[in-house]
């Protein structure tokens, strides 16, 4: 179950992300009157950013029908390679696209920077702290040729959530990549939060699947009690490779969003990423079909108090859903639970 199915997801995202609606009748000036490109690049193949693009495209169909105007999609992937997301935008621009979404924040960056001169109005999604990493000068009022949408991780919650699952935890594992921006303030409000609580931190990182599973076993070795990560995408790639060790250990991983949970983690902890893939069409289309300014539409954010469980974890722990509820529900909007797959259906 590992990556076949994730390969062959990607192979059917790639083959289907170009779209096209037949136009009428509007008199939005673009390439041909009411038509318009966009270029969608993803990080990295993983469930939350693939169902982020999949939504983008369902919405994005939508709209075009219901405004009668055409969306020509041109869809890539980098797979978290800085060179091939640099020719990727490099291409858009030159194909000139109306408009650039970037999916999570490595690929917002690198689109705000491309743009700075040509001035292509960039959405991105799926960023977790556009203000940290200076995407946008507000969450109101981004400034210069971007917005988009924020999947922005409760840390607080999350920790509390750990200490609540066991008062007595002495020791927390934080285990991501170091590299990722998304990571940055999470991590440090998590070191915060449980060294206050005289909680002793064991950190691991790494930036590749054999990497992290290395950095997996090496926190179990040192007898972590919960392991902490937040929206970090390298590691999102390398959940289904770990969490069977976290797991045997009857260790939960706690994790900044859903997929962490569909993929084996036991808890996942966030916003509804489909959510987040059709309210950042709906924000593209909008820039596009009215000709708004970028930099005056505010950041989108959404709620982010989602808990999903992994039923088969759970249950491996001998756990249950309603002493978890009640446990949980002071910190969470919403608890919900999932099986153990490779992808969203």
């Amino acid at each position: 179950m590992k990556k076949t199915l994730r390969k062959i997801a990607a192979g059917i995202l790639a083959a289907t992300m170009v779209l096209s609606f037949t136009a009428c009748g509007s008199e939005k000036a673009a390439k041909n009157d009411n038509e318009y490109v966009i270029g969608i690049c993803n990080y990295v193949d993983d469930a939350s950013l693939n169902q982020i693009c999949d939504n983008i495209q369902s919405r994005l169909n939508e709209i075009g029908a219901e405004k009668g105007v055409t969306f020509t999609v041109k869809y890539d992937n980098c797979n978290a390679d800085a060179n091939v997301l640099s020719q990727i935008v490099a291409n858009f621009i030159a194909d000139k696209v109306d408009l650039m979404i970037g999916v999570a924040t490595p690929v917002a960056m690198t689109m705000q920077g491309a743009t700075e001169d040509n001035k292509i109005p960039v959405v991105f999604s799926a960023v977790s702290d556009p203000l940290s990493t200076g995407l946008v000068a507000s969450m109101d009022a981004p400034g210069a040729n971007i917005t988009g949408t924020s999947d922005m991780l409760n840390t607080n919650s999350i920790v509390n959530m750990i200490i609540a699952n066991n008062p007595e935890i002495k020791k927390v594992g934080l285990l991501y990549d170091a590299g990722q921006d998304a990571s940055t303030s999470a991590i440090k409000e998590a070191k915060e939060l449980l060294s206050s609580k005289g909680i002793e931190i064991i950190e691991q990182t790494g930036t590749n699947v054999e990497e992290v599973t290395l950095a997996a076993n090496a926190l179990v070795t040192e007898g972590v009690e919960a392991v902490f990560t937040p929206t970090d995408n390298t590691i999102m790639t390398a959940e289904l490779s770990i969490y069977e060790i976290f797991a045997e250990a009857g260790i939960p991983h706690y994790c900044g969003a859903d997929s962490f949970a569909l993929n084996g983690a036991f808890l996942g902890f966030g916003v509804n990423y489909a959510d987040l893939g059709k309210v950042t069409a709906e924000m593209a289309a909008d820039i596009l079909i009215n000709n708004l300014n970028p930099g005056e539409v505010a950041v989108k954010t959404f709620d982010n108090g989602i808990v999903t469980i992994n039923e088969d974890i759970m249950a491996q722990f001998g756990m249950d859903i309603d002493t978890l509820t009640t446990l949980f529900e002071a910190y969470a909007s919403k608890i919900q639970t999932i099986k153990t797959a490779e992808s969203f259906n």
